[in-house]
């Protein structure tokens, strides 16, 4: 066999490798969840967008949430070299260039603001906009290695989508899109809290000061109590404004209290690493709520307009 075939076999091999690097420096997982609180708010504003117009609106939000999540991997990894859950990232690997995996960040971030503006309106690129910057540089370099409040402040960047969905096709922000925005962001607090306290090795040897390594697992468990409680009424806003029926107040109402529950086990097991099997199960259950509470919007205004028509 030649130098050069055996060459361009490797090529092949190695291809679907690369591409699924390169993948996941957009954080595929992460990007999903904000896509579909984005498309949600798409679906719920009033008005009307072009189907395409709205697939071209949702796929903006997608290339922006990767491109802050790409940029942020760039930024930590020397401290996913450190942790066991990121050490196997591209990056920290050795699999994808640091210079490359900027350019590609930062060359997506500024076409997903193009493409939005573009295809929507300037009030949604702008929110975009905010929403990426916010990540890369108030949470990724500002806070996330300074401060234990980080995923307080930060979780405002992912809960941005729902307020650019709804701004792509009304072309403004409204009071519900503001209780959109609002949910998401004290959503955020517990669901990473809980996933700090299984993964707090990680962030201690790493030198991240997430609240479990600065104040202890006890305090954790209380400020994720507390936030879960607060989440509760501000979940049950858009029925309570009118702008979703009771289907939806309904499905908010359980889904919190279950929440609350997830978070007094967590509060009631103990402080050390044979309790935290009850914050994985919170973690995982977190993802679960937001899901299922966003599915519920569109749901209860599809069920509302049959029932009226």
């Amino acid at each position: 066999m030649s130098d050069t075939t055996q060459i361009l076999r490797a090529f092949d091999e190695a291809a679907p490798t690369r591409v699924r690097d390169y993948v996941d420096l957009l954080k595929p997982r992460v990007m999903s969840l904000v896509v579909f609180t984005g498309l949600v708010g798409v679906m719920i504003a009033p008005g009307h967008l072009h189907p395409f117009m709205a697939a071209l609106a949702v796929l903006a939000i997608a290339l922006g949430s990767g491109a802050a999540g790409c940029i942020n991997m760039w930024y930590e990894r020397d401290l996913d070299a450190l942790m066991a859950r990121t050490a196997n990232r591209p990056l920290p690997a050795g699999r994808v260039a640091p210079d490359d995996a900027l350019a590609l960040g930062v060359l997506l971030s500024i076409f997903s603001v193009l493409l939005m503006a573009v295809s929507t309106n300037f009030v949604a690129a702008a929110l975009l906009t905010a929403a990426i910057l916010f990540y890369v540089f108030i949470y990724t370099v500002w806070l996330k290695r300074r401060t234990p409040q980080n995923i307080v402040i930060g979780g405002a960047a992912g809960a941005f989508p729902p307020m650019i969905g709804w701004a792509a096709v009304t072309g403004d922000v409204s009071a519900i899109s503001i209780a959109l925005f609002g949910l998401i962001f004290l959503w955020t607090p517990p669901h990473f809290w809980a996933l700090a306290l299984y993964r707090s090795e990680d962030y201690r040897r790493a030198g991240v000061p997430m609240l479990p390594v600065v104040a202890g697992p006890r305090e954790t468990k209380r400020q994720m109590l507390i936030y879960t409680l607060v989440l509760l009424p501000v979940a049950l806003v858009p029925t309570l404004m009118g702008s979703v029926g009771w289907l939806y107040g309904a499905v908010a109402l359980v889904l919190s209290l279950a929440f609350i529950g997830h978070a007094v086990i967590v509060w009631r097991t103990a402080d050390d690493a044979s309790g935290y099997g009850t914050a994985r199960r919170m973690f995982r259950f977190s993802l679960i709520y937001l899901a299922a509470l966003f599915a519920a919007l569109p749901v209860d205004q599809f069920v509302s307009r049959m029932l009226a028509g």
